[in-house]
């Protein structure tokens, strides 16, 4: 993810330091300066902005050994596209002593290399005018959710929404295909009706109604079932930090966890319709 949109900062004709501990990512963003460190990245920035894995490696890479907070200046604005808890998320805005943002992402890596990503952003409302410029280098739409942490909490629901309309969706075309029903026609009808959704318009799970869908590339994300089970977990464990009940939301991590569990970790999630074939 964060390849695409750094190549998409360069395009937008900014001076784009990158820094990744894999030499060969930083080499994918032509144009790009190649950092000795993170912190080096940081230094005489405007904007520093992450993508990273977890919450751990976040906390680490600004306020930790990683240095970036520190070594920014302290007009500079910091964003974080990670997806991560929203304790962390706060606990980072709180410790970096700069204008700190939240701002995971919805639109996968397809999303990421056309610049159509929309940005759930949570941080100061003061400082928001100054964040949204860049982010709109790198996404369509650009959506301040509220104070530190908000964007993490959007993430959380909007992806656990994204997860139960796939398997639902994933569902509908494995009952269509045993009816003889074709894959087009369900589309068609479906598409036009009450059972139009983002999984079915946009990332549709069987090959031919949107060709622009990871299901027309043998599932190759796209989005990782694995990335699913981590943004699930957060939603879940959220929800029951809270005692609200997402019945729902719980059963698509147990099919989730299943799916990897049999080796469909590194398959886009939309690939879930092969083990749903498979139990069918």
């Amino acid at each position: 993810m964060g390849g695409p949109m750094a190549r998409n900062l360069v395009k937008a004709g900014h001076d784009v330091a990158v820094f990744d501990l894999d030499a060969a990512a930083m080499a994918r963003v032509p144009g790009a300066t190649a950092a000795a460190s993170a912190a080096d990245a940081a230094r005489g920035a405007d904007f520093v902005l992450t993508m990273l894995p977890a919450g751990a490696h976040v906390r680490e890479a600004w306020l930790g050994a990683g240095g970036m907070a520190a070594a920014s200046p302290p007009e500079a604005v910091l964003i974080d596209c990670s997806t991560i808890d929203v304790a962390t998320a706060r606990a980072v805005a709180a410790g970096c002593g700069r204008a700190f943002f939240d701002a995971p992402v919805s639109g996968g890596v397809m999303g990421a290399e056309a610049a159509s990503l929309t940005f759930m952003v949570g941080g100061a409302a003061e400082a928001f005018a100054r964040a949204e410029p860049i982010l709109k280098h790198m996404g369509r739409a650009v959506i301040h959710c509220g104070a530190a942490g908000a964007g993490q909490a959007a993430k959380a629901c909007n992806n656990m929404m994204l997860a139960a309309t796939m398997i639902v969706t994933a569902e509908a075309f494995v009952l269509a295909e045993s009816l003889g029903l074709s894959h087009q026609a369900l589309f068609e009808v479906a598409q036009r009706s009450s059972g139009q959704s983002w999984s079915l318009s946009t990332y549709c799970p069987v090959p031919g109604p949107v060709p622009g869908s990871p299901a027309n590339r043998d599932y190759a994300p796209g989005f990782a079932a694995s990335l699913m089970v981590k943004d699930l977990g957060l939603a879940v464990g959220a929800a029951e930090a809270g005692g609200v009940a997402t019945p729902i939301g719980a059963r698509a991590l147990e099919l989730y966890r299943a799916f990897v569990e049999a080796g469909g970790g590194g398959t886009d999630f939309s690939g879930i319709i092969r083990m749903l074939r498979d139990r069918a």
